[in-house]
């Protein structure tokens, strides 16, 4: 099978549709052709795949080929076999009649001939060429078509459709697809179950020594073939993936030694994508292919079926792979592969994929996650490629023009050399390119960076050039390690192409002298003998890469310093440009960086400023601070030659905030002069910059500074600074921001004056104005420098834990500043909650309570309500306060912090008030103090006694007084308490009356019920009565026994005096209109000020006895003459007999009668009219009739009314009824029946029967 494959390769490339064969029995294909052709492709194809499932293919093109074709002449069976896929896959007969006889005589046993062969798929296309008009032809057409239809077709498949030529055609069309495509499918279904069964029987004697791999080759690759004409893309892809996977299984065998391949003209040019780069016979070798051509002819097809699948990602995602597979198999031969054959293979073959792929994807087509990993595998493609160029470049002696960055550094460090055979000898005719080498060696010199910087170059080669070179010479053992290095002690191991001014001589080769031994004889002079120079080892290799290169662009780029550096700077390009279109993002950003490295040696500092600052941003963000210090210098020198100032500033300030190790001190001192001397220069516009990593800030250690609402305070910061040096700031403020509310802005706290910040740790003081209550924590500090205007927003971090330079990062920020929520600060009180003695000098009492805050320098200033004075002659006294039981259940928070040490131990103090206020002295600052303040109540109105019939109420309000209280304290007396206390002052008695016993002789004994109002002993000495018009005293003088006093009243209980009184005899014509009389009382207080009423102010700062002022109680107490002839009686008429109930309307009557005729002025004032009043609660009763009127009512004795009022009552229960009453005349001469207040029941209304539901 192996003999066939030239024509295998022959027939694949002749062979690229599925195949159709028509079979034209009646001559009719070139009339049909064209309408045949039309047609194609086949618009839905459904298939089966690999996996028996129905795949749809879509625009399947179809061959016709006639069966007399050359093309498909028989075959011996052997070959059929092998070249299966191309025998067609349907057979199109193809025929006419008219006549029923010839039909059935003549096509008919020749259709049975043709269609006999079972292992063709046939149908039958019979083509009508009746002209609608005639009849006759049309009818006997369809006889002859219907017969054919009886004979081919079966109830299974239909095997025969019609085409008329000269009618419409449309559903023959989708007919004659459907069949095309049945039969397309079951030969397709025959022809690979022949393929994977043979395919089958060889897999399994794969480990035999029988085996070939062309034969397992032909067959794979001819199923493939099919699924791949038959467009099953993805069953043809599988199957050359697994014949990858036997071939490396194979090629892999032990005990068979098979020749690796690559020395061909141009087999340096990868060949991933063109698979008939070379013929199959001439790779093959015994029973397989060479490795080096058949793996590139695999993933060629891979890759074409992948681009048909429209899948450039995938063939991207293969390649890199593939690439770096394959460059490890080339490492294994590159002893016997031409020179740097490996690195060139590698290049071509990135370049070939980017190409291909690039022109085959297409924007927006494929998912957004595919596409950015389109792109990244661009781009590391483009990386690879750049790599290996740069390889080369140094190889050649370019390495000077390479930039000597981290990127580059740790690229080219992790590549090894290339390991010929034997090193490339130097051509006899170089000595001119040698000396020029030479020249360009020695001229070489490092660039110095900006500021002075003095660092090591990077390496960019893991190891001496000159050492690999001679040591792969073939003549060549040892030697001195001085004549290896061409006797420049310049040239250590990983230095590169220059010696650093920095390196110690330590580290220097030192080159004793000694003889040099060598293994193999003969002159030491000899160019084989004599180790190369570097700049002969450049040459050398030059030459030896013409020779392997056989690309022209390549060679090209090659050929000068200029070339070389165009094609890097685009190898660069294209790799970062597709970084970032990648979500690598930050590889295309480092690649910036090589990118203007270029432009920055040519000139381009804006370009090179741009592309620097992206590579900062990512360093500084991804705290690389060896890469930054590597990059920044750059950025810096290009922002000063575009006199960017403000840029050029913030580059050295960035400079400063690296890491102190990375700079020696003169180095960072050049820096720090260089911001100092741009932000004093005469710049247009201020500049704002951030040095958070400079200037960084923290709160102090311990506990944050605690503040009241509205207290100003004194905030220390410890500000650090980054700077080498010391450095003047102009202005310092902070911000500082709430933790509760973050969104608001903090206030500013500035600095008085001008800061000076020594390198390290400096602690700066702020002055707080009052602040809104939260916790608040540090914000950003700003500052200004001359016309930098600076920022910072980071917390300070310093040296090891167990120094006192330590700071760390606080997450979550400890605060620094809490200011209490508006709480009681203090509270005032008043100390006595009984009642004091009116118009008397008493003491108030006002608790001052300060609740954990200091009442230093306090003001209380006092102001007193109408009706109340402070007795100005008196001093205030201030006194510490001893809380009792009743105060124990005080919460903590608002306990006073009296027992502090600090405050001075004093028990009391009089002040004096001077405009109303007082001044609190320092003792009193941190404890609980009582102020006593003398004051005196007025009251104008005399007390009046009540009867125990009708006793009179108390009014409360008649004795309060108030007094405002406004306490201002704090630091700057900011804190303002204002309180209104009030204060009870009352008479030391309430006087209750009443007759206890009439005599016979007419005498009253009259009961003076005394009971006390204040909390105090009362002592009674004296008491009196001065009796009004009517009223004279009994047998005594109006004077109790005097044996009875001095009576003591304790607080709270009553005492009684008794006084004998009598009627005063009176005319009739006397007008019985008397005055009040006056009890007048003489008594004594003992009480204490602090529980309430006590000894008047004014007696307790009296002289002796003999000046002691007596107190004197009036109260005025009203006796009324019995009522002995009355003139009119009301009586209340019963009610109904029904009741009362709520809301039903009744009739409230009133029975007025006159007793007696009224002479005098009484009857001339009142005639024959009677004026009468209802008094009811409004909230029991509703009143409908008139409240108020006159009757008439005759003057004669006996006469009788009637009043009657309508009114509804309005609540249930015993309520007290309408009242009437007569106005107009005096209450003694009017009797009343019932004679006082009384009850009626009113019953709660009937149930309404609206909203009842009956119960069953």
């Amino acid at each position: 099978m192996a003999n066939y494959l030239a024509q295998f390769q022959t027939v694949k490339n002749s062979c690229d549709r599925v195949v159709a064969a028509v079979e034209d029995v009646s001559d009719l294909w070139p009339t049909v052709k064209g309408l045949f052709e039309e047609h194609q492709p086949l618009k839905r194809a459904f298939l089966t795949n690999r996996t028996r499932n129905p795949v749809l293919v879509e625009n399947l093109p179809v061959e016709f080929i006639l069966t007399t074709d050359a093309r498909l002449r028989s075959r011996s069976p052997q070959e059929q076999y092998l070249f299966w896929f191309r025998e067609p896959y349907a057979t199109i007969v193809l025929v006419t009649c008219e006549d029923l006889d010839e039909f059935k005589n003549i096509l008919k046993p020749r259709l049975k001939l043709i269609v006999q062969n079972d292992e063709r798929e046939w149908f039958i296309v019979f083509v009508s060429k009746a002209h609608p008009s005639n009849d006759q032809a049309t009818k006997s057409v369809k006889k002859v078509y219907a017969k054919l239809e009886v004979d081919f077709s079966s109830k299974k498949r239909e095997r025969c459709c019609k085409l008329d030529i000269h009618g419409p055609n449309a559903n023959f069309w989708e007919d004659l697809e459907l069949k095309i495509t049945e039969c397309i499918r079951n030969t397709l279904d025959r022809r690979v179950l022949f393929y994977e069964d043979e395919i089958r029987k060889l897999t399994e004697q794969r480990f035999m020594p029988i085996w070939n791999f062309c034969n397992f080759f032909i067959l794979k690759e001819s199923l493939a073939f099919i699924f791949e004409m038959a467009h099953l893309h993805e069953d043809a892809l599988r199957e050359y993936d697994e014949l990858e996977l036997c071939y490396l299984e194979t090629v892999n065998m032990p005990g068979k030694q098979r020749e690796f391949g690559g020395f061909d003209s141009e087999d340096d040019q990868a060949t991933l994508l063109k698979p008939g780069s070379k013929p199959l016979t001439q790779i093959v070798q015994d029973d397989s292919f060479r490795e080096f051509d058949f793996r590139q002819y695999l993933f060629a097809c891979q890759s074409r079926l992948l681009f048909k699948l429209n899948r450039p990602s995938e063939v991207s995602s293969r390649g890199y792979s593939f690439i770096i597979s394959f460059a490890k198999a080339l490492t294994l031969h590159e002893g016997v592969l031409p020179f740097c054959l490996r690195e060139v293979w590698v290049i071509t073959a990135c370049l070939g994929l980017l190409d291909a792929t690039a022109s085959h994807h297409h924007d927006g087509i494929v998912a957004p996650d595919i596409e950015k990993e389109f792109y990244r595998l661009q781009g590391d493609l483009y990386s690879l490629a750049r790599v290996k160029f740069m390889r080369l470049g140094y190889l050649i002696g370019y390495g000077i023009d390479i930039e000597k960055s981290p990127l580059n550094s740790a690229c080219l460090s992790m590549m090894p050399w290339p390991k010929p055979a034997v090193w490339p000898s130097l051509p006899p005719d170089a000595s001119s390119e040698v000396l020029e080498k030479e020249k360009t060696i020695l001229q070489a010199t490092s660039r110095t960076k900006h500021f002075g910087i003095q660092r090591k170059p990077l390496p960019l080669e893991p190891s001496v050039l000159l050492r690999v070179a001679n040591r792969r010479r073939a003549s060549l053992s040892t030697g001195n390690i001085p004549e290896i290095f061409d006797g420049r002690p310049g040239f250590t191991e990983g230095s590169g192409l220059e010696a650093s001014p920095r390196t110690p001589s330590s580290l220097k080769v030192q080159a004793p002298p000694m003889s040099r031994t060598n293994s193999s004889p003969g002159n030491f002079e000899s160019p084989l003998d004599r180790p190369m120079r570097l700049a002969e080892i450049f040459v050398a290799a030059e030459h030896a890469l013409r020779l392997t290169i056989s690309d022209q662009d390549l060679l090209k780029a090659l050929s000068s310093t200029q070339d070389f550096e165009h094609k890097y700077l685009n190898l660069t390009k294209g790799a970062a440009e597709n970084y970032h279109r990648s979500w690598w993002k930050r590889h295309g950003v480092v690649l910036d960086g090589e990118i203007a490295a270029v432009c920055f040696k040519h000139g381009k500092y804006d370009l090179a400023a741009n592309s620097y600052e992206k590579v900062c941003a990512l360093y500084a963000g991804e705290r690389w601070q060896e890469l930054l210090a590597e990059v920044l210098p750059n950025l810096a020198e290009c922002q000063k030659n575009l006199n960017d100032q403000a840029g050029y500033m913030s580059s050295c300030v960035r400079l400063l905030s690296l890491d102190k190790g990375l700079f020696s001190p003169t180095e960072r001192q050049a820096f720090q002069i260089e911001v100092v001397n741009l932000a004093h220069s005469e710049m247009k516009n201020p500049v704002p910059l951030d040095v958070s990593s400079l200037i960084t800030f923290s709160g102090n250690t311990g506990p944050p500074l605690q503040l009241c609402d509205g207290d100003p305070g004194t905030l220390s910061v410890t500000v650090w600074s980054g700077f080498p040096d010391d450095i003047t700031l102009d202005s310092l403020s902070l911000t500082l921001v709430a933790t509760n509310n973050t969104d608001e802005g903090g206030q500013a706290l500035k600095s008085s004056a001008a800061t000076v910040l020594k390198p390290g740790r400096n602690t700066i003081t702020f002055d707080l104005p009052p602040q809104k209550p939260g916790s608040y924590v540090l914000g950003v500090v700003t500052g200004q420098i001359g016309r930098l205007r600076f920022r910072s927003h980071s917390f300070s971090k310093g040296g090891p834990a167990d120094t006192d330079d330590f700071m760390s990062y606080e997450k979550p920020t400890r605060p620094i500043l809490k200011v209490s929520k508006p709480r009681a600060l203090v509270d005032l009180a008043s100390a006595v909650s009984s009642a004091l003695l009116i118009n008397e000098a008493q003491w108030i009492g006002i608790i001052v309570h300060p609740i954990n805050y200091s009442l230093k320098g306090a003001i209380l200033h006092i102001d007193t309500g109408p009706g109340l004075k402070i007795e100005d002659s008196y001093g205030i006294e201030m006194e510490r306060y001893k809380e009792t039981d009743c105060d124990a259940g005080a919460s903590k928070s608002e306990v006073s912090v009296e027992d502090i040490p600090s405050s001075p131990e004093r028990d009391s103090e009089v002040l004096n008030l001077c405009d109303g206020k007082i001044v609190f002295s320092e003792w009193a600052s941190n404890v609980s103090s009582i102020l006593w303040v003398p004051v005196r109540a007025f009251s104008g109105k005399l007390a009046r006694g009540s009867s125990s019939v009708a006793p009179l109420k108390q009014d409360i309000l008649e004795g309060m007084r108030t007094v405002a209280l406004k306490l201002e304290f704090g630091v700057h007396h900011n804190q303002i308490f204002e309180r209104t206390v009030a204060a009870h002052f009352t008479d030391p008695f309430d006087v209750t009356t009443r007759v206890v016993n009439k005599c016979n002789d007419g005498t009253l004994v009259l009961q003076v019920m005394l009971h006390s109002l204040v909390k105090a002993n009362l002592i009674v000495l004296d008491a009196w009565l001065d009796l009004q018009e009517g009223f004279v005293h009994g047998k005594s003088d109006g004077r109790p026994t005097s044996t009875f006093f001095p009576l003591v009243v304790s607080p709270g209980s009553r005492a009684a005096v008794v006084f004998s009184i009598s009627l005063e005899k009176t005319s009739s014509g006397k007008d019985l209109q008397l005055p009040e009389s006056i009890l007048n009382i003489k008594y004594e207080i003992h009480g204490d000020r602090a529980a309430g009423a006590h000894k008047p102010v004014d007696a307790d700062h009296s002289g002796a006895d003999s000046e002691r002022r007596d107190l004197v109680f009036k109260s005025a107490i009203v006796l009324q003459r019995p009522v002995l002839d009355p003139c009119l009686a009301v009586g209340f008429l019963p009610l109904p007999s029904d009741g009362l109930r709520v809301g039903k309307l009744i009739t409230m009557q009133w029975r007025v009668e006159r007793l007696k005729e009224l002479k005098g002025s009484e009857a001339v004032e009142q005639h024959d009219e009677v004026l009468y009043e209802v008094n009811a609660n409004s909230e029991n009763w509703m009143i409908a009739g008139r409240k108020r009127g006159h009757v008439s009512l005759s003057e004669e004795k006996g006469s009788r009314v009637v009043i009657s009022i309508l009114c509804i009552p309005l609540v249930a229960g015993y309520v007290r009824p309408p009242q009437l009453s007569l106005p107009n005349v005096e209450e003694e001469n009017v009797r009343s029946n019932p004679p006082g207040p009384h009850l009626v029941c009113v019953l709660p209304p009937l149930l309404s029967s609206s909203y009842c539901v009956p119960v069953k």
